[in-house]
């Protein structure tokens, strides 16, 4: 696509988004069943359902524009969602990892909110009011997520993740710090003269 106006950049970041919420919408249940944190697992599965709206709002705005959604594919997700595929693939500390997929999660939140916050912008200065009402819904919904992700992380996931860490470091410092037994070879004893 060539972009030799405003609306050809909109139609293409649109496009770009779409693609962004369709990989979105295969990598979620992955993650929410790779998370071991009750909480988790029903925040990863709530957003699969936010996602599933959004991408039905933006299928009204392409039928709007009489334009297919389809033909770009979103690399910046593509490669987010490969970060996030990773973490799930590592080894660990269940807690650990589950402060690991919400830092995954909140990095697709951040660039869900920098596009939708562009062509929410686009939306208004090209005049489609009903889309920039959309759109801004939908802004709206990534930025309560991310808020949400903040406080689990804050009040649940971080702090177990580090008493993982801290019983670990413990349980170093113990190994570290007992003396190791003697050996059970008896050293010779040396009588002692008493002088006279």
């Amino acid at each position: 696509m060539s972009l030799d106006s405003l609306q050809d950049l909109y139609v293409d970041e649109l496009k770009d988004l779409y693609s962004a919420e369709a990989q979105l919408l295969k990598a979620l249940p992955r993650m929410a069943k790779a998370a071991s944190a009750p909480e988790l697992q029903a925040a990863f599965t709530e957003h699969l359902e936010v996602t599933r709206g959004q991408v039905e709002r933006l299928d009204t705005i392409f039928a709007a524009l009489g334009v297919s959604p389809k033909g770009k594919k979103c690399k910046a997700m593509e490669g987010l969602v490969e970060e996030g595929k990773e973490v799930i693939d590592e080894d660990g500390e269940p807690a650990v990892k589950d402060a690991a997929l919400i830092g995954a999660a909140q990095r697709v939140e951040h660039y869900e909110m920098a596009g939708y916050g562009t062509v929410r912008t686009f939306a208004r200065l090209l005049g489609y009011t009903e889309a920039e009402k959309l759109l801004q819904q939908t802004l709206d919904e990534e930025g309560e997520a991310d808020k949400a992700l903040t406080q689990l992380a804050e009040t649940v996931i971080n702090y177990t993740a580090e008493n993982v860490e801290d019983t670990h470091d413990e349980d170093e410092v113990k190994s570290k710090s007992t003396p190791k037994p003697k050996s059970r070879a008896k050293a010779p004893v040396k009588k002692a003269v008493a002088k006279r």
